[in-house]
């Protein structure tokens, strides 16, 4: 390998494209027109325009990653996480075009990303199972069928999802209908497929994951163990390694079951196997992200394996460079800064990051794909950065990861900081009985989170494409929309005057129209949810702001901004 092509972006694209520094390869970026500018496109070698504005017309297209690879020369691709990152169509792809994948072999990932195959794979191995169903159900009352039968509550799952998109967890049989159909409709939008499958759901439980490197011949290296307990949505906020309070028992089964699993597949690359802990202590396999995960640094931080150069040593034809699980050295921690309103529900919050002040110091790392003047875009992740601090001991890193949050600001877009500050002094996750679940968050700290100020509208960040004659030669030129606006209107200002319509009722995020849930001309009370938004890959509901008849103002698959009209109440 010589030159990498990054088929992602943001704070991912960055890692790697360090890591290829580092390595002496030379790093390709590719970009969406809002990224036009991004920090990973200004600190790669190179960079490659994708040509459009959406997921779907540039980091999810195969075809325009693959043109980019061709363009740049690029003889290798590295998938990051998310996006592409778990698509067996990609990696094949890839190396039907003759450019080395830096992942799991494509068989892999088919067997292991489909939740269902991969649980046939744990029951052949002998992992710890929850009762469940092996394929995918043919439709809601399937759902309905397994949760009369097993009892409730019930998990709906995505069978080719990830990152908690997909996932509904019900608790009443009535609503089980309607958590299929909207699981369905994330795993479409958010991956391209809409297949699910069902499983009981275990109450209050951790979420514990097995860090792997596999060398593709059968031989599966475990780095190591975290706990990612600390979620909303089934969405990871903070996570930590190593995993506190396992037995040694515990820790030995889930090891081992990591390593049975992945070997099943001849694992290759960088891989995590995650399991459920309930309280009562039953450990139940939950599925393998066949990719580097977002939470990767805090087993770098006290295993000091750089995962990424492990990845290239693998996609080079070398097996991991250490076959024994290291023994953890102290203890870390990882914040996802991400762009949203804990006050809110957990709204995103994209916006421009007006200032940024970043907390430094022995044992505190900050691995970013946005500075200060960049924007955090609605059409993709919330993350602005992750907040990793490292420490002799849990306690130490406690108090490093207070002081650390004490000196990060970030001024523009509202931010889970203030969640942060207030979650590491809880009893329940910061002493040693460590008391948290994958619902403590919305149970007990949501209620008390004040919400935050929105950020101003963000700048139409499209390009404009003509094609020019430069030297004889006819290439396309992308121009920012808002330059173009700003040349028709020339000097002429304008100062609008802001009017309160009662009557509107207004988009609570910025993102796509998914559906109605009202028809049009439907009478609604104040309150009721009358509209389903996607918003930086999360369906966000839109409330009736007061009584009334509705009229729909916007078309389902709409793009709108943030409080932009999209219906009326009168």
């Amino acid at each position: 390998m010589k030159k990498v092509l990054i088929a992602n972006r943001g704070e991912i694209a960055v890692r790697v494209i360090r890591a290829c520094a580092e390595a002496g390869y030379v790093s390709v970026a590719v970009y969406a027109d809002q990224d036009a500018d991004a920090m990973h496109v200004r600190l790669a070698d190179e960079a490659v325009g994708l040509g459009g504005a959406t997921a779907a017309e540039t980091y999810l297209s195969i075809e325009a990653v693959l043109r980019a690879a061709v363009t740049s020369g690029a003889d290798a691709v590295h998938p990051g996480y998310g996006f592409l990152s778990e698509s067996a169509e990609f990696a094949r792809a890839v190396e039907d075009a003759g450019l080395t994948w830096i992942g799991p072999a494509p068989d892999s990932i088919d067997a292991l990303g489909d939740k269902m195959t991969a649980r046939r794979i744990a029951q052949r191995v002998n992992a710890p199972l929850a009762a469940g169903t092996d394929e995918p159900l043919a439709g809601p009352a399937d759902a309905v069928a397994f949760a009369e039968q097993h009892g409730l509550p019930i998990a709906i799952k995505a069978a080719f999802g990830g990152g908690g998109r997909g996932l509904k967890v019900v608790r009443d049989l009535a609503d089980v209908a309607e958590a299929f159909d909207a699981a369905t409709r994330e795993a479409v939008v958010a991956f391209g497929r809409g297949e699910c499958f069902v499983e009981r759901f275990l109450e209050s439980p951790r979420h514990i994951e097995v860090q792997v490197l596999g060398d593709g011949r059968g031989a599966i290296t475990v780095v190591g163990d975290r706990d990612c307990s600390m979620q909303r949505r089934n969405q990871k906020l903070i996570e930590e390694a190593p995993a506190p309070g396992l037995t040694v028992e515990q820790r030995t089964q889930i090891h081992d079951a990591a390593r049975r699993i992945c070997a099943e597949v001849a694992y290759r690359s960088a891989g995590t196997v995650e399991f459920l802990l309930a309280a009562d202590g039953t450990i139940s396999f939950l599925e393998v992200n066949t990719r580097l995960q977002v939470e990767h640094p805090v087993t770098e931080e006290v295993t000091g394996v750089d995962l990424v150069a492990e990845q290239f040593r693998i996609a080079e034809g070398h097996g991991p460079s250490f076959t024994e699980t290291p023994v953890p050295q102290g203890h870390a921690f990882e914040f996802r800064i991400n762009a949203e309103d804990p006050g809110r529900g957990f709204l995103p919050s994209p916006g421009l990051v007006e200032s940024l002040r970043i907390p430094g110091g022995p044992g505190v790392r900050w691995d970013s794909g946005i500075e200060a003047g960049d924007t955090v875009q609605p059409a993709f992740d919330s993350m602005i950065a992750k907040l990793i601090v490292h420490a002799s001991d849990r306690d130490a890193a406690l108090v490093r990861a207070r002081r650390a949050l004490r000196e990060l600001s970030v001024e523009g877009p509202a931010t889970v900081i203030p969640f942060d500050r207030l979650a590491v002094d809880q009893p329940e996750f910061a002493t040693a009985t460590f008391a948290v679940h994958t619902q403590w968050i919305e149970s007990t700290l949501l209620p008390r989170l004040e919400p935050q100020v929105r950020p101003a509208p963000i700048e139409d960040a499209s390009l404009q494409r003509f094609a020019v004659e430069i030297d004889g030669r006819r290439v396309m030129l992308g121009v920012p929309s808002a330059l173009l606006r700003g040349f028709a209107a020339g000097s002429v200002t304008a100062d609008a005057v802001a009017t309160v319509d009662p009557a509107a009722l207004r988009a609570s995020v910025p993102g796509s129209l998914v559906r109605w849930l009202v028809d049009d001309g439907a009478t609604v009370a104040e309150g009721d949810a009358v509209a389903v938004l996607d918003a930086m890959k999360m369906e966000t509901q839109v409330a009736a702001h007061r009584a009334g008849t509705l009229v729909h103002g916007a078309a389902v698959g709409a793009m709108v901004a943030a409080d932009a009209e999209i219906g009326r109440i009168g």
